[in-house]
């Protein structure tokens, strides 16, 4: 009988019951019930069996439970490897899609009057770095083969007296510890001295532009503690008729386009309802749109605003040269604008508020050397993307910091281009709109400072426009942003040395504003940490310290983001973008620097038009308008179901291009953080491997809009 007991024993109570509770897969307890003690069950066995039972049973719990648990983690670390698989199954699709596009930076940039002289200057570098990439693969290659042959050592331990040995012509050594012997010679006596030399240079401007950022920024804090902001002498109040004790001097608005089909019913209605007099106010939209059917919808849109009731005009250049430059010098020359005082400029993207004429104009008043009022931007589509995001955070310290600090302590400041009031006679003055470079507006604000006018900045008046939300727009104005400076400085430098304003002056516009934070801010920023960090990990003998690797970049990003407190978490993907952005932005300022073709390049922006989506409802709901001739206007809706049309019929399609120049230093990085690796150089292997991350996803243009 005591067989058959044991066996029913241990098929009815194996262990203790448990409850598992279950209500998703991310999301399990277990609850143990209360185990049966030894008196709920009679033994007819001998002692030894009896002994023996607690021990089996104690044993079977355990066992039961761990199972259970064991099977819970397993099911939720398959989860998220399926989550992981995924991801990358996800990725692999969209480089899949990049590659069979078979569209790359270099097809798209070399479309254009100057395409073979770009694609020349631009393969050359490329090619540049593909070398500089070949080279890398071949010594990581070289450099783990002679790790697993003992050759252990980095930059602080060389092993020197191995070396030694081995290099030594008595010591028996292999054919491969020859090669690699001579090769750490030739790495210790001539290529670390010059690069140790070139980091320790660029490890110097890192500092002193370091420097000024936290001066810039112990300004702001300064503004900030004694609340000092410029304060107009008088405040509008008239806003009828114009009399008065209000200031109503004769504005002239000026709005400047080009094929922003997307935008232009935005910025024409925020500017017509401007609050101001309407005998006081001259609006010019000035069309410089090849599109007939742009130019149609414009042209309509203005006759439109006519029929309410607003001053504007329509403006359309024949011949269309100089692009913005040439567009508003063009619209200067009008017989009509020497009855105005002030001109406001607003792009086609820009949304003013309705009273930002009442904020920025009576600053004016009484002050004869003010020459430009500047407002700053706020963004409507600041949220759309990651690429968005880190954009507000670099323009947010632009405006905040840069441009505030420059403007209360220095009065100048460079012209943002848009958003801002010109004194007429200022401009006159300097010389007008001038078509030498793609920075009219920094052109024209250094020759008025040059004149000795001053400059405001408003931090506190806002005007709403939009970040390019694609990487390829994003590129192309940091490249038209960076160019321009290095043109504008070798033009204007021999007028800055023989003006007439003060050596601290001529100071701070030659070394501060052209040169630290237009030439050396791009250089070292790619010199030093595209091309000496990685060259430091295959010739180990040249070190770059941590602190310039990690601490300082870190706390200048924590200083920069500082005007964008809610972008905070945005700090590490915004240090590593800026890194990133640094090859565009070299590149740009070489091409400016030596006048190369591409310097001269101007792509207008792409707009998206999202703030605009709500007056197109509006505006499609109103009747047709009818001219003065009689003369039926189209319907808005009809019109832009013919453009849809007409853009099926060309079958033109966007696509996501791959960068060949961040995929190539993408896999320079990676293979100098391999490397890294075998020197135990932690923090180097980290900055490496995120920075390589980095390359790889803008190269792959998998930052920002992405296109189906």
């Amino acid at each position: 009988m005591a067989p058959s007991f044991d066996w029913w024993a241990k098929e009815n109570h194996r262990g203790t019951p448990v409850v598992i509770k279950m209500e998703n897969p991310n999301n399990w307890s277990m609850v143990e019930l209360e185990a049966p003690s030894e008196d709920d069950f009679l033994y007819d066995s001998d002692e030894t069996s009896v002994a023996s039972r607690p021990k089996d049973k104690t044993r079977n719990k355990n066992a039961k439970q761990l199972t259970w648990v064991l099977l819970l983690k397993a099911h939720k670390a398959a989860g998220c490897l399926t989550f992981i698989a995924n991801a990358l199954l996800n990725l692999t699709a969209a480089i899949r899609r990049r590659v069979s596009s078979g569209r790359t930076d270099i097809d798209n940039e070399t479309s254009g009057d100057m395409a073979t002289e770009n694609f020349t200057v631009k393969s050359e570098f490329y090619s540049c770095i593909k070398v500089f990439l070949w080279v890398s693969l071949l010594l990581l290659g070289f450099e783990v083969a002679a790790y697993f042959k003992g050759w252990h050592f980095g930059a602080p331990d060389l092993q020197l007296q191995y070396f030694y040995t081995l290099t030594n012509p008595l010591a028996v050594k292999g054919v491969f510890d020859s090669l690699y012997s001579r090769w750490v010679l030739i790495r210790v006596e001539y290529l670390a001295p010059p690069l140790q030399f070139l980091a320790n240079a660029c490890i110097l401007l890192f500092l002193i532009q370091s420097l000024d950022r936290l001066v810039l920024c112990l300004g702001c804090f300064w503004i900030k503690f004694k609340k000092i902001k410029p304060v107009p002498k008088q405040a509008t109040v008239d806003l009828e008729s114009g009399e008065g004790v209000g200031y109503f001097p004769m504005v002239l608005v000026q709005i400047p386009m080009c094929n922003e089909k997307e935008v232009y019913q935005q910025s024409i209605a925020a500017v017509c309802n401007l609050d101001w007099p309407k005998t006081k106010i001259l609006i010019q939209v000035l069309d410089d749109s090849d599109d007939p059917t742009t130019q149609l919808l414009i042209k309509e849109e203005v006759c439109k605003w006519q029929q309410e009731g607003a001053n504007i005009v329509y403006r359309h250049r024949v011949i269309r040269e100089g692009y913005k430059a040439g567009n508003l010098k063009s619209a200067m020359h009008c017989s009509y604008v020497k009855d105005y005082e002030f001109v406001t400029i607003f792009d086609a993207d820009f949304q003013p508020n309705p009273d930002f004429l009442q904020r920025t104009v009576p600053h004016f008043k009484d002050n004869e050397e003010l020459g430009l009022v500047q407002a700053r931007w706020s963004f409507v589509n600041k949220d759309e993307n990651l690429l968005t995001r880190l954009q507000h955070i670099n323009l947010a310290f632009h405006f905040e910091v840069e441009q505030q600090v420059n403007g209360i302590f220095l009065n100048f400041f460079g012209f943002n281009g848009t958003a801002g009031v010109w004194r007429i006679k200022a401009l006159e003055e300097s010389g007008g709109w001038l078509e030498r470079t793609t920075v009219e507006d920094m052109d024209i604000a250094v020759r008025a400072h040059l004149h000795g006018w001053k400059f405001i900045f408003l931090n506190d008046v806002e005007c709403q426009c939009e970040v390019p939300e694609s990487y390829e727009a994003y590129r192309k104005q940091q490249h038209r942003w960076h160019s321009g400076p290095m043109q504008l400085f070798r033009l204007c430098l021999p007028e800055v040395i023989r003006s007439k304003i003060s050596v601290w002056k001529k100071v701070n516009l030659i070394f501060l504003f052209f040169l630290l934070r237009k030439l050396i801010l791009p250089f070292y920023s790619f010199t030093l940490f595209c091309i000496i960090l990685p060259m430091t990990m295959f010739i180990p003998e040249a070190t770059l310290p941590s602190w310039v690797v990690c601490y300082i970049p870190a706390t200048m990003s924590f200083l920069n983001i500082l005007p964008a407190p809610k972008s905070f978490p945005f700090i590490v993907p915004y240090l590593l973008f800026e890194n990133t952005m640094s090859v565009t932005k070299f590149n740009a300022m070489i091409s400016g620097l030596f006048q190369l073709g591409s310097a001269y390049e101007w792509v207008v922006t792409k707009k998206s038009g999202r703030s605009s989506e709500g007056d197109l409802v509006s505006l499609a709901e109103k009747e047709p308008i009818m001219h003065e001739t009689g003369v039926l206007v189209p319907n808005l809706v009809e019109m832009k179901e013919e453009i849809k049309q007409q853009e099926q019929k060309s079958k033109k399609k966007k696509h996501n291009r791959i960068y060949t120049k961040e995929l190539a230093l993408a896999f320079l990085l990676l293979t100098a953080s391999a490397r890294s690796l075998l020197s135990a150089q932690g923090i180097h292997f980290y900055f490496l491997l995120f920075q390589g991350v980095s390359f790889l996803l803008v190269g792959l243009d998998l930052i920002g809009e992405q296109v189906q």
